[in-house]
């Protein structure tokens, strides 16, 4: 399994801390919101929704690094608007380790 790291947006920020910091806020604040909704659509099965939320959460999959997991965020997001739950046991453990990486930063 792939690990969140901070390389895309060191080579973005390049040597200004400010907006490192300020995207890291971003991060920070958005991330718990939309995992959020993301659980409760899934709570609903209202898999058309979810697979929107999918789709907001692979630009931080991508901020943080982990190309591979994007590619299964790309296909988990198909398969929600197929009405398939296929890679959601995969997806959320990328959902987790993003959570759990990002409360240390």
């Amino acid at each position: 399994m792939e690990t969140p790291n901070l390389n895309y947006v060191n080579e973005l920020s390049g040597d200004n801390e400010q907006f490192k910091a300020k995207i890291i806020s971003i991060i920070k604040k958005e991330l718990p919101v939309e995992v959020g909704t993301y659980e409760n659509y899934m709570q609903e099965s209202d898999y058309f929704n979810a697979a929107q939320s999918v789709h907001k959460l692979k630009h931080k999959i991508s901020i943080l690094g982990l190309e591979k997991s994007y590619y299964i965020a790309v296909d988990y997001e198909h398969n929600l608007n197929n009405d398939s739950v296929a890679l959601k046991n995969d997806f959320e453990i990328i959902l987790k380790a993003m959570q759990e990486f990002v409360i240390k930063l």
